[in-house]
């Protein structure tokens, strides 16, 4: 008998992408995706560390220096879906505790790059994947046994403390050089928040020019002259003790709307109505002038018969003021934003030791000092670059919240690598009491580790193997050598504790998890599914052209 033919042979292939889709899958994906992450963390390696190199990133019209790990993955703009991933681990690193980006970027490639020989070999990326979260979750309980509480310290030792943590994430900065000036400025302008450490409540202006040692803290609110009109050079710009009203309003005569009409039947009351719109206006005013207000700030444009107004009384005025300054003002003379003048309380105004209108370089800053009420302050960085400043700025917003989370959380481990060769010590000592692919894969979790002091090493120039040799010999002798790491200036190993290199806890804790997570994330991924793109119907006159392509259609006469 003839051979029956088999059903399913005959049955359609079954198409669930669209035509054009790209898809690939396995442990090929797998390796592409953790080269691909491999690719940036060899853009931003180095840039690790004290002797880390800057980044000249250059778009559109923009050329941006930067040694930071977020700006610069930020600016490159990355397009590969794993790789994106890890540009997210580094924004997040950044937001949560603002240091400590190159860091966990580089960890993260660490972690892929050893996965990436058990994958080779065949081994199921889940089992890596179970083996790094258990290792991760041993490093922070490690973290928690060995880091360094204050405790109860007084508010001297506590500001001096706050400094040196301050000093250290400024060390591998553009401003390392100007750490002290920086780091005492950084833990000032935190010092002066109030309880809940709003972080929108420093401002940081920029004046082109000048040395970066003219940089100064302002205990209060600096900002930006604004735009005037006519008469406000006849204002007087130094008060002592005064009031200030903080508006939302327009004090300015304003055009009607489109469309508006006023019918009149008598000519002479076209007049009524012009005195009307005027006697709004200087209601307005006069009720401002009653309130012994002297400093008058608003958000809305002020006019120029409103800045003539005050000049003749002897009052300050400015216009457009930026949102945020103006709630820096608000929080640092106490007084509240009016978005109308028919009844203004004496509640309502603020007040300042000391306002004054000031030259810094070439632009004029208006001052608010000596505010009782003061939750607030204001850095003014200069410098002669406009890359440089604001490079300058992305340092101090680090070194702000480093601050920042040191003082919610008083507990800090030594720098320089010192924390991670501990950890590695400690989790290739407990990858030899257990069995199995687990200790393979905890032990590379390990010796991933040492990427940190390794890197550090290599950006200062120095034997990075000899360096990592003398730190595991110093770790294997216990309690004494747990704080070791690089040397950067002799390029040789040091107590980092001792020298007062410190990180705050939470950053490694932060960078290690986030680290892992995101090696976790990229290892689970054995397929990517691209979508074809949507691509535009032809119309009919591109139809027919192509149709007379090439026939003779269409050809011109000679």
């Amino acid at each position: 008998p003839r051979p029956q033919c088999r059903l399913h042979a005959l049955q359609p292939q079954i198409l669930l992408l669209r035509e054009g889709a790209d898809t690939s899958q396995g442990r090929a994906q797998i390796i592409s995706n953790i080269n691909a992450c491999q690719a940036v963390v060899e853009c931003v390696k180095s840039t690790l560390g004290p002797r880390g190199m800057d980044k000249l990133i250059h778009s559109e019209n923009k050329a941006t220096i930067s040694n930071d790990g977020a700006t610069v993955i930020k600016l490159l703009e990355i397009v590969h879906p794993a790789a994106k991933a890890l540009a997210d681990v580094a924004v997040s690193q950044d937001s949560e505790v603002g240091d400590g980006t190159t860091s966990v970027v580089v960890l993260a490639g660490e972690f892929l790059k050893e996965a990436k020989a058990f994958v080779e070999e065949g081994m199921h990326s889940r089992v890596v994947i179970k083996a790094f979260r258990e290792a991760c979750q041993l490093a922070v309980e490690k973290i928690h046994q060995i880091e360094v509480s204050w405790g109860q310290i007084s508010d001297e030792e506590r500001r001096d403390k706050l400094v040196k943590c301050a000093s250290t994430a400024l060390n591998s900065k553009l401003v390392a050089h100007y750490k002290d000036l920086f780091g005492e400025m950084c833990v000032d302008a935190v010092l002066r928040l109030g309880k809940d450490l709003n972080r929108e409540m420093i401002g940081i202006k920029h004046v082109k020019g000048g040395s970066v040692t003219n940089s100064f803290l302002v205990d209060g609110v600096a900002f930006k002259k604004t735009f005037s009109y006519a008469g406000f050079e006849q204002q007087p710009k130094k008060f002592e003790g005064p009031k200030v009203v903080l508006l939302n309003i327009e004090l300015e005569l304003k055009s009607e709307k489109e469309n508006a009409e006023v019918r009149i039947e008598d000519p002479s009351q076209y007049q009524s109505i012009v005195d009307a719109e005027w006697e709004i206006i200087y209601d307005k005013l006069a009720k401002i002038a009653e309130s012994g207000a002297k400093v008058v700030l608003s958000k809305l444009p002020i006019g120029d018969l409103a800045t003539q107004y005050f000049a003749d009384r002897d009052m300050f005025c400015a216009g457009r003021v930026p949102q945020e300054d103006l709630q820096r003002v608000a929080k640092a003379t106490g007084a509240q934003v009016l978005t109308s003048v028919s009844k203004v309380q004496e509640e309502s105004l603020g007040t300042c030791g000391l306002f004054e209108e000031v030259q810094i370089g070439s632009e004029r800053y208006n001052v608010f000092k000596q505010c009782a009420k003061a939750e607030t302050a204001t850095i003014v960085l200069r410098g002669g670059a406009d890359q440089y400043i604001e490079e300058a700025e992305r340092s101090l917003n680090d070194a702000i919240e480093i601050v920042r989370r040191t003082m919610q959380n008083s507990a800090v481990v030594g720098g320089g690598g010192a924390v991670e060769m501990e950890l590695s010590r400690f989790l290739r000592d407990y990858s030899r009491t257990i069995s199995g692919k687990q200790q393979l894969v905890i032990n590379a979790y390990a010796r991933a580790l040492e990427v940190i002091p390794k890197t550090l090493a290599e950006n200062a120039g120095f034997d990075s193997i000899e360096v990592l040799n003398k730190l595991r010999q110093k770790h294997a002798t216990g309690a004494d050598g747990r704080w070791f790491g690089v040397d950067m200036n002799e390029g040789n190993i040091t107590d980092t504790y001792e020298d007062f290199v410190w990180e705050p806890s939470v950053v490694k804790l932060n960078a290690i998890a986030s680290a892992t997570e995101a090696a976790c994330l990229i290892l689970s991924v054995d397929e990517t599914v691209k979508d074809a793109q949507n691509q535009p119907q032809p119309t009919q006159a591109q139809q027919a052209m192509a149709r007379g392509r090439g026939r003779g259609r269409g050809r011109g006469m000679r």
